[in-house]
């Protein structure tokens, strides 16, 4: 039952092990581990030898003199065993079975009581213990021999025969102990390897699971940065159809005055020609039955496009009314038969009796049966057209069939599209604008139904349109009448294992100041900024992964806008934000300094100012209202190794005091302190012609200019441009925030 190496340890723990440079070693066998130390033991039967032969004289009665010898005998066997433990370890605890057994067969030869034995049980429950069960059996085996050896010299006593039997029937159940204690020790060894690969296993799907779900967070992160963007770019798609179908709404309506002019003068001329006075030429007349017949065609023409477009904006309306679709049905065949006349075709209708009112807008249902049969009978040469109704348990279905020539089959898909047309033959022979199927299209779906063609070359045509019903009223009225029963609830059974992410606003910053970078990373915690060096920088930056804004910092707006060209050269739909903040060393020059340092200021950057004023030594002032900061600036300057007299002054007094005597190469100089502060200092200096020249590096944590930081002009552009809405909402908002406090309405 022994157990290698290889499958006590499992392979990832020993490749951790040899990943932490540490050797697995052999784990014990079985029968190792039932084997005791033998240390106690030894300590015990030292201890038991020393008792004996120290004290029995004194416990013992005078009969058990002898035992003395047995103590020191068992005593020198213990001692020989234990110097033995390291050489021979296995020698060892043979010996000290050994030195058991002849101390108990001593004390038996020298006291001659039959009762001692009993104790000859002990030596093989000891070798049991320290050497195994196959040991323990071969050294009773050798006292049963011993014992019947003793015979010979003796006669068997019934001592001897139960000291016998005792010996095999505890070495009995020693044996069927162990084997019961094997039995369970190798289920559980068993057990525990099989737990060990589990939770090895255990471990890698865990690692899988948290990896997989990283990579989750991160796809769940695109997907919204992604969403958010295309949802930007629908609204601009949006505004833009918008803006198409307004524009074209109001050339529409703008081209109905002219043409109202065109067709009115020109059917006044050709019905009363003779109102002008002199008879008008019938070349004329011919001339202007022609303009008049393509006016209103134009007319009509507008009138298709003014719809479509009113579609397409949301803007038209319905009238739904409880409808008669029989009457309807038989007002369109009495408007339409002229024409089925005129072309000897037949025109019937097949109607189901006690046809059910539909919810619709009567006028626009019209259309649509007019336009079909229009098409159907300038389309048709011979035979006629076919209306059928069918109701449906939730529709009612209008078809139109004729028997003309039909659609191909790659024509089908196209058929409903605006200003599309089969070819140009049909168009030459019988004309159309190509917007009434479309506008038929519309009309229907407005009404949440749905038209559709079937038709195959030389079978003619059948278009069909659906209307739905109204849903019958349930009879009961009790509460229950307002749910579906087709409807099902599904209830998740187990909580998503999906992180929860919440996407940060990410914005492509463009600052050669890196005064833009520096504002947000302080201010605004919750958003992610990826800065740029240039233009062509931010715009791969954009390709890479969407942001919602491009913030470029410039001092000249205008000439940004005009040098990159950022309307046209940003993807669609990305907004770019232009502002104007000066630099800290501008604000530095304005405020009558050389250079600024914002606090913390280190060495390397003091000793970078000074080199850029080329000032390598003489008289340095500090003046500063911190004591520690004027140590700090002192110890600086004297371990740079250049020969520089620091001067220290706590306030501007201080200061203008110390420049009476000394002109230092330098000022450095605090903004904030008591008394006069930095900005007097300036003032004082700018006002002496002998300051004038001294060079002042600004060391503060506060703007120079005593403000906020401001910029002095915000642009705001987009690629492909701003629509009107963007438009009037970035207005709203912006003049929202720029609001003087002042104007606002008090709180009650």
């Amino acid at each position: 039952m022994d157990e290698g190496p290889s499958s006590f340890y499992p392979k990832r723990a020993c490749a951790d092990m040899k990943a932490n440079h540490l050797t697995p070693q052999t784990p014990p066998s079985f029968h190792d581990d039932l084997q005791i130390d033998a240390t106690p033991i030894w300590q015990l039967l030292l201890a038991a030898g020393l008792l004996l032969a120290f004290t029995s004289d004194l416990l013992l009665p005078a009969a058990w003199s002898h035992i003395t010898h047995v103590g020191l005998l068992l005593t020198g066997g213990v001692l020989a065993a234990w110097l033995l433990r390291t050489p021979l370890p296995r020698l060892s605890r043979w010996l000290t079975v050994g030195a058991l057994t002849s101390a108990i067969g001593g004390a038996y030869v020298w006291i001659d009581d039959p009762i001692l034995l009993a104790l000859l049980v002990l030596p093989p429950v000891l070798a049991v213990a320290l050497l195994g069960l196959p040991a323990g059996v071969a050294w009773a085996g050798a006292e049963t021999f011993a014992l019947i050896g003793l015979s010979f010299w003796r006669a068997i006593s019934i001592e001897t025969a139960v000291v016998l039997v005792t010996l095999w029937a505890v070495v009995a159940m020693i044996a069927a102990l162990l084997r019961a204690i094997h039995r369970v020790a190798g289920w559980s060894w068993a057990s525990y390897e099989q737990t060990r690969e589990e939770l090895s296993t255990a471990r890698d799907r865990q690692l899988q699971l948290n990896q997989a779900l990283a990579d989750l967070a991160h796809v769940n992160e695109q997907l919204t940065r992604l969403n958010q963007l295309a949802q930007g770019l629908r609204q601009v798609a949006e505004d833009a159809r918008g803006a198409k179908e307004q524009f074209v709404a109001n050339v529409s309506h703008e081209l109905r005055t002219p043409l109202n002019m065109i067709i009115g003068f020109s059917e006044i001329i050709l019905q009363t020609p003779e109102s002008y006075g002199a008879r008008v030429p019938p070349a004329l007349l011919a001339d202007l039955a022609v303009i008049h017949r393509n006016a209103e065609h134009l007319s009509a023409l507008i009138d298709d496009v003014l719809d479509l477009s009113q579609i397409e904006m949301g803007e038209m309306a319905l009238a739904r009314t409880p409808v008669d679709m029989a009457a309807l049905i038989a007002n369109v065949v009495t408007a339409a038969r002229p024409l089925f006349e005129s072309k000897r075709l037949y025109l019937h209708a097949e109607l189901p009796p006690h046809l059910p009112l539909v919810e619709c807008d009567a006028t626009r249902i019209r259309e649509v049966l007019l336009n079909l049969l229009s098409n159907a009978g300038r389309f048709t040469e011979a035979g006629g057209v076919q209306i059928t109704v069918r109701l449906e348990p939730s529709a009612l279905v209008i078809a139109v069939a004729d028997t003309g020539s039909g659609i191909p089959v790659d024509g089908l898909a196209k058929l409903f599209q605006p200003f599309f047309q089969l070819d140009g033959s049909i168009r030459r022979r019988y004309g159309g604008t190509g917007l009434g199927l479309s506008i038929c299209k519309r009309f229907i779906e407005l009404h949440n139904g749905k038209i559709w063609v079937e038709s195959a070359p030389g079978r003619g045509a059948t278009f069909s349109f659906s209307l739905p019903l109204p849903a019958a009223m349930p009879e009961d009225t009790r509460f229950l009448r307002g749910l579906t029963p087709d409807w099902e609830h599904h209830q998740r059974t187990r909580p998503s294992a999906a992180p929860l992410t919440t996407v940060r606003p990410r914005f492509v910053v463009l600052d050669a100041a890196n005064v833009l970078p520096r504002l947000m990373t302080r201010y605004l915690d919750h958003v992610e900024i990826a800065p740029v060096a240039d233009f062509a920088a931010a715009q791969a930056e954009l390709a890479r992964t969407p942001a919602h804004a491009l913030l470029v910092n410039t001092l000249s707006i205008g000439a940004t806008l005009d040098q990159l060209n950022l309307a046209a050269a940003l993807p669609p739909g990305a907004p770019a934000l232009l502002c104007s903040i000066p630099g800290l060393d501008h604000h530095a020059l304005e405020a009558g300094a050389t250079h600024l340092l914002v606090k913390p200021v280190t060495r390397e950057a003091l000793l970078a100012a000074l080199d850029r004023l080329d000032v390598g030594e003489g008289p340095v002032l500090v003046v500063d209202d911190e004591p520690d900061a004027l140590q700090l600036f002192g110890r600086m300057l004297a371990t740079t190794g250049r020969d520089h007299r620091v001067l220290l002054a706590r306030d501007g007094h201080e200061a203008l005091a110390i420049l009476a005597d000394v002109r230092p190469a330098v000022i450095l100089l605090d903004l904030i302190m008591p008394n006069m502060d930095g900005f007097q200092l300036l003032a004082a200096r700018s006002r002496d012609p002998a300051l004038q020249t001294i060079p002042v590096i600004i060391v503060s944590a506060q703007d120079p200019t005593r403000q906020p930081i401001v910029s002095n002009a915000l642009a705001i552009t987009q690629g492909g441009g701003l629509s009107m809405r963007q438009l009037l909402k970035s207005i709203e908002f912006i003049s929202t925030q720029l609001t003087p406090l002042a104007t606002q309405p008090e709180m009650t």
